[in-house]
């Protein structure tokens, strides 16, 4: 029975978009003048795996043009043309349309023929320049040294195939080709009939099958081999199986067009012979096959983003429910109680581990990002003259999905900045005693419960005068003895910029306010670090994830709130001596020699409180954005991990308010904006 091979293309789609980001980073790590044999079969294999993947599933446009591009890299990786840098560029440009392409299937995004035709003749030009001759007269196919080595397989396995389409018979052979040495054979009937000498089990060809076909319909026998001899070189006149080269197990559908030519067939198959061994030649043991078993079950498994969330929001509920429990709990005796209170100690426990499981499901590494910027920044640096060596650290470092989806377009601002206002060109660099080349690092390190990601250079640095000047003109409130942090921070202003002129890089100022305006909705901040003439870094701290926090529990009156405890620095009762009133700007308390805002919560909300009085109350002290300022509250309840629920989609926009979360007695509790509530009461 066929299967629909319509639903397994988001499956394609997603292997096909890391197969081509593979395949970029590959290329722009690339020697040209001694290119890795490993990194040039790498690239080919990922153009390879999109080029069956696409055949399979009846995308033609992409078919043809990694057609192309493969016959290009094929002659590269065996040495008959010698890899340039005009090389580099065409496979770059192939990358961009078949992601052009990739996107217009998956999104109906246009896609750009006039640019596709281009390419393709780019690609069949450069195909046709600097052939080697080949040296034997005789036609010879060359044999991968590393399987032929290994290829001493154990059984000979023949499948009949029922019937199917040219396009699932090609797919079924090109995965059982990664078990072995495999050939086809046509009955009279018009059946397949497979021949697969391999090492692997009946099981293995049945879950490959299973993947187009009901595998009731299958019928397999199987014969023990003698040890095989194998030839690095063979003839094609020889008699013997072929097999497909084995493919980049990212993605497992590398189906070649049957009709396309027949040099596929030739780069496809390879002609293997086994010689007879004595009778009484010993087969390898069950226990020799142990030490080297063939495995093909995939690590990890394709879900979706949904069914994520929504184990996060149950777990969620289960943090809930058990913090009811324990609160209901409280008031019993212990000594009566102890089996039910330890009970509950340890479902407190699993719960919290549970949560942390789940929460790591939607980790993703920085990788996720940082691999878009190599690319970016050879372009932008070749763009404007600029020579510039881009740096990652911290790679691995996880953070929520979420949140890296978000942190994209800041971070992309903050890189364009670097290589346009920051790093200087060459002849400037050389001229400063600098190297000609300039340095941009991007780096991501775990501080805590956050992430902190910086973005630096060694450029030329901020220009203080320039930036007090600009603000003036545009009527910002500054003065000349401003500390340097806060000149800096100036830069986030809305439409603030310091380019003398709108190019389509920078000048328009509205990279900056917009990065600021990010960062702040995700709930981290931004600081600027900044030397003339030695560069600029740029810090982002994040929370780790948006759906769950630490925070203190504060009450005001008779409610109780949550204020994030990334956010508070310390608390304290002030003496009525720190407290000084000034006209027209509220009050302000002492804090060890610093005046700080006291911002008094019962009147942002509108509460009556248990005490007006700051001497009576306890000031919170908060940060955000190195601004600090003193939340006068009535009572700290505690603190606690809390679920956060988005308050905005089930009611409405509340200032002040950035969610809202479920208290152990069952009563919502409202989270603070402690950013928001700053910028008012300025």
């Amino acid at each position: 029975m066929a299967i629909d091979m319509s639903q397994f293309f988001q499956v394609f789609f997603d292997e096909a978009e890391e197969l081509l980001a593979e395949k970029e980073k590959l290329l722009l790590a690339v020697d040209i003048s001694s290119p890795d044999p490993e990194d040039l079969n790498a690239i080919f294999r990922a153009a390879h795996s999109i080029k069956g993947g696409a055949s399979t599933f009846g995308i033609v446009d992409m078919a043809e043009v990694t057609h192309v591009l493969e016959s290009l890299l094929d002659k590269i990786r065996k040495g008959e043309m010698t890899l340039t840098s005009e090389h580099v560029e065409a496979f770059l440009a192939a990358k961009d349309i078949l992601k052009m392409q990739l996107d217009g299937h998956r999104l109906g995004t246009a896609v750009d023929q006039d640019a596709v035709a281009d390419v393709r003749m780019l690609l069949q030009s450069l195909s046709q320049d600097e052939i080697a001759p080949v040296k034997p007269t005789e036609k010879f196919i060359q044999v991968d040294k590393k399987l032929t080595e290994s290829a001493n397989y154990t059984h000979l396995f023949v499948i009949e195939l029922p019937q199917l389409s040219p396009n699932e018979t090609d797919a079924i052979m090109s995965e059982l080709g990664l078990l072995g040495a495999i050939s086809k054979q046509v009955t009279a009937a018009g059946l397949n009939v497979l021949s697969l000498e391999s090492n692997g089990t009946e099981d293995d060809i049945i879950a490959i099958c299973s993947f187009i076909l009901d595998p009731k319909d299958l019928k397999i026998s199987i014969t023990p081999l003698v040890q095989n001899k194998t030839t690095e070189m063979l003839s094609e006149d020889d008699l013997g199986y072929g097999f497909f080269e084995p493919l980049d197990p990212m993605f497992s559908m590398n189906v070649d067009h049957a009709d396309q030519s027949d040099s596929d067939t030739e780069v496809a198959k390879a002609i293997l012979t086994h010689g007879g061994g004595s009778p009484d030649q010993k087969h390898p043991s069950k226990k020799d096959n142990e030490k080297h078993p063939v495995s093909h079950e995939s690590t990890t498994i394709r879900v979706g983003i949904e069914k994520v969330d929504q184990i996060v929001n149950l777990i969620g509920e289960l943090v809930i429910t058990q913090a009811m429990l324990e609160q209901r709990t409280q008031d019993l005796d212990p000594l009566l109680n102890e089996r039910l209170l330890s009970t509950i100690a340890h479902l407190t426990r699993n719960t919290r581990d549970l949560q942390e499981a789940v929460m790591s499901i939607r980790m993703m590494p920085m990788d996720y990002v940082f691999s878009r910027f190599p690319r970016m920044v050879r372009d932008l640096a070749t763009k404007l003259g600029k020579r510039v060596e881009f740096i990652t650290h911290g790679a691995s470092t996880e953070l929520d999905k979420g949140l890296i989806e978000r942190i994209v377009d800041p971070l992309t601002h903050l890189v364009r900045n670097s290589i346009d206002h920051g790093i200087e060109l060459p002849e400037i660099r050389t001229t400063s005693g600098k190297s000609a080349t300039g340095k941009l690092s991007l780096s991501a390190v775990h501080q805590g419960g956050n992430i902190v990601i910086e973005v630096s250079d060694d450029g030329g640095g901020l220009h203080r005068d320039k930036i007090l000047s600009k603000a003036k003109q545009s009527g910002l409130p500054v003065y000349d003895t401003m500390p340097d942090s806060d000149v800096w921070q100036l830069i986030f202003a809305p439409g603030f910029s310091t380019a003398d002129e709108v190019t389509d890089v920078s000048g328009r100022g509205v990279g900056m306010d917009v990065v600021k305006r990010n960062i702040s909705a995700m709930g981290g901040t931004v600081d600027i670090r900044s030397a003339k003439g030695f560069g600029t870094t740029i810090t982002i701290s994040l929370p780790l994830t948006l759906a769950i926090l630490d925070g203190m529990s504060i009450r005001v009156g008779d409610e109780i709130y949550i204020l994030p405890l990334g956010f508070v620095m310390e608390s304290l009762q002030p003496a009525a001596i720190d407290v000084k009133e000034i006209n027209g700007k509220g009050r302000v308390i002492k804090v060890r020699e610093e005046y700080l805002p006291l911002i008094a919560l019962y009147e942002c909300f509108n509460i009556q409180p248990k005490f007006s009085n700051p001497s009576e109350g306890i000031a919170v002290i908060v940060e955000v954005d190195g601004k600090k300022a003193a939340f006068l509250v009535d009572d700290l309840v505690g603190q606690q991990q809390v679920v956060v629920k988005n308050i905005e989609s089930n009611y409405r926009k509340i200032p002040g308010i950035s969610g809202a979360t479920i208290l152990g007695d069952g009563g919502v509790s409202l989270i603070l904006d402690v950013a928001a509530l700053l910028r008012s009461a300025r």
